[in-house]
């Protein structure tokens, strides 16, 4: 386990670089195959160099290292802080529709809550974009530093870097959510209508919103799997990524068939809904003071 404490960080090295004509040499370079998500550097002093990829395209080490709650709640300069603010919010959105709906005395409350629900997807759709501009300008992840474009991106593409890969994912699944969310609070649709303009955008949404979490929290891990409770970026990743297959199993139980199933299916599907977007609120809570601290793990 390497620490913060025993190496300088990334933007450290940088500014060293700056004084020294001496480079710093890669001894290696490993990620979840196909993709490279870390490089470890070594100057010839001996002194190591962690740099990983979601803290490159996130600018994590722009920051100070150590903040105060406060200082989290509160940090408009920060792109990473709007992410989470903004995708919080959608996630609030969603969990109060999912109440809409389960709770007893709202019962009555369906197109309420479909609009509710609606209004929970435009955030994080906005969120999603943000994460998607930020990566695709963040510049090539590569052993000898920053690599900025030479203009500011839209979208870029950039399918090889895992990052960048997970964020355009993501953002179309929030764009298929807009869709079927829209559609829900249309009135007198029958069971067929449903499945078409409903529940496929909702189950297509949920498979890229499954991937691109599964890639966002690889990503951290450095491998396909790893057990880093240490770090902060995992328990954002890993979090989210519970989110997001508690949205998959609520998509699979939203199907609706051409009879009355023999259980109650569209209240399980909006039970892992509540769970999903309550994931979802404290991952998007937690990139707050991941935003003001460098992570100090691998």
């Amino acid at each position: 386990m390497e620490t913060q404490e025993s190496m300088p960080t990334k933007c450290e090295a940088e500014n060293q670089a700056d004084k020294e004509h001496n480079s710093p040499v890669r001894v290696e370079s490993t990620g979840p195959w196909p993709f490279i998500s870390r490089h470890l550097l070594v100057w010839p002093d001996g002194a190591r160099i962690i740099l990983r990829s979601r803290h490159h395209r996130k600018d994590l080490c722009e920051v100070a290292a150590e903040v105060g709650l406060r200082r989290c709640l509160w940090m408009p300069e920060q792109l990473n802080w709007w992410i989470g603010s903004v995708f919080a919010l959608g996630a609030l959105f969603f969990m109060l529709g999912s109440i809409a709906v389960l709770a007893p005395a709202t019962s009555k409350w369906s197109f309420g809550a479909n609009t509710i629900f609606f209004a929970g997807s435009i955030p994080f759709t906005v969120a999603a974009y943000l994460q998607l501009f930020q990566a695709a300008n963040a510049g090539a992840f590569v052993a000898q530093g920053k690599s900025n474009p030479h203009r500011t991106l839209i979208f870029g593409w950039r399918p090889h870097e895992i990052g960048w890969l997970s964020c355009a994912l993501q953002f179309v699944g929030t764009l298929l959510f807009n869709i079927n969310t829209f559609d829900a609070m249309l009135p007198g649709l029958d069971w067929l209508q449903q499945d078409l303009q409903i529940w496929i955008p909702d189950f297509l949404g949920s498979i890229l919103f499954l991937t691109s979490g599964y890639l966002a929290f690889i990503e951290t891990c450095h491998a396909h799997w790893s057990w880093q409770p240490g770090s902060l970026s995992w328990w954002v990743t890993f979090i989210n990524f519970l989110g997001c297959v508690a949205f998959m199993v609520s998509a699979v139980f939203a199907f609706v068939p051409p009879s009355t199933p023999v259980f109650d299916a569209a209240t399980t599907s909006v039970v892992f809904t509540l769970i999903g977007a309550a994931c979802f609120f404290v991952g998007s809570l937690l990139m707050l003071p991941e935003t003001a601290k460098v992570d100090a793990v691998k």
